[in-house]
């Protein structure tokens, strides 16, 4: 039997009944809009309850019970990995009805979306702003139809993973020589691993459970991640040496299960894409204290947090250029123009 198989069957068993069976397969409720009672809608996520992710979920969900009552039923899961599931399960879950929506960093579908291999490329935004400004424009448009193209999902839009930064257990990272050799954990992106491979690394796609494991276990040297994902996760208990090297923006895309948002009455379908709109800029808007905070935490936990000067930024560019010429030859020009490139 598959591993997925398995939690699938066991969403129905002892893993939901953790969460007050709230992984059941789909309920007819779930399936055509109303059936017999309120219209059920499970959000879920991947970390603890107090990250901006889980609640601005809350926050779409407080919405929707005000503007209809008992005519739907929120419930949430705010981390999977609470019930034995990995990070990436997420979008299996969702695709197949099990849950009605979450969000997951978009590098793990660049296997099924290409296109989005695009936005993964090393040092491709300067800042936030510039970020978030592509994902909400005609750069943005042009993903979410690409995704929902080869997938069952309705993109409605993108939490901010925001600007990337590396960690490692075993010396301080000024140059792309210090990555010489380390095992770094990258997300399952080719981009990705080729930047770090670029940058003479050891990249290690893995799912976000298993780095963790690793990192505890003393067998994975590095990885990336903003502060924020860096604390959430207690990789900076294990790790001293940090970079804010701001190498990779990520987004993170809120998709939902495609049947149960089509089969829901007009009206609800619209208020979900206002919640979803207003809960973005509510995420956004709590990010940058996330990595305040977390850079304090790194700090009393004995980590050391080298900022990069413009010259060594400068040699972290010029390592990885030959990734722009390669994307050069991959992405059309239509992608290519509004990425900047």
């Amino acid at each position: 039997m598959s591993r997925r198989h398995f939690l699938k069957t066991s969403a129905a068993l002892g893993a939901s009944a953790a969460a007050g069976s709230l992984l059941t397969t789909s309920s007819r409720a779930q399936e055509t809009g109303r059936a017999d009672g309120p219209i059920r809608i499970i959000m879920a996520g991947y970390g603890p309850s107090t990250t901006s992710f889980s609640l601005a979920l809350k926050r779409m969900g407080d919405r929707l019970e005000a503007r209809f009552g008992d005519e739907v039923e929120v419930r949430y899961v705010y981390n999977i990995l609470d019930l034995g599931y990995r990070g990436l399960d997420i979008l299996w879950l969702v695709e197949e009805g099990i849950l009605t929506l979450g969000y997951q960093s978009s590098s793990y579908l660049t296997d099924r979306v290409p296109e989005l291999g695009l936005v993964d490329l090393p040092f491709l935004f300067r800042d936030n702003q510039s970020a978030r400004a592509a994902m909400d424009g005609e750069l943005g448009r042009v993903l979410t139809a690409a995704i929902e193209a080869q997938t069952d999902y309705r993109i409605l839009g993108y939490f901010e993973n925001g600007l990337r930064h590396m960690s490692n257990r075993v010396r301080p990272i000024r140059s792309p020589a210090d990555l010489d050799g380390l095992l770094m954990r990258v997300l399952p992106s080719q981009v990705h691993a080729r930047t770090f491979e670029l940058l003479g690394a050891d990249p290690q796609i893995m799912d976000l459970s298993e780095a963790i494991e690793r990192i505890v276990g003393g067998t994975l040297d590095a990885q990336e991640n903003p502060f924020a994902n860096t604390v959430t996760y207690g990789v900076h208990n294990f790790h001293q040496f940090h970079t804010a090297s701001n190498h990779f923006y990520i987004s993170r895309p809120i998709f939902v299960h495609r049947p149960t948002f089509d089969a829901w009455p007009e009206e609800l379908q619209a208020e979900m894409r206002d919640a979803v709109t207003d809960a973005v800029a509510f995420q956004r808007s709590l990010k940058d204290g996330e990595e305040t905070d977390a850079a304090a935490a790194i700090r009393e936990a004995g980590g050391e947090i080298l900022e990069l000067t413009p010259d060594e930024v400068d040699a972290f560019v010029a390592a990885i250029q030959p990734i722009y010429a390669e994307a050069r030859a991959q992405y059309g020009e239509e992608l290519l123009e509004l990425a900047g490139l």
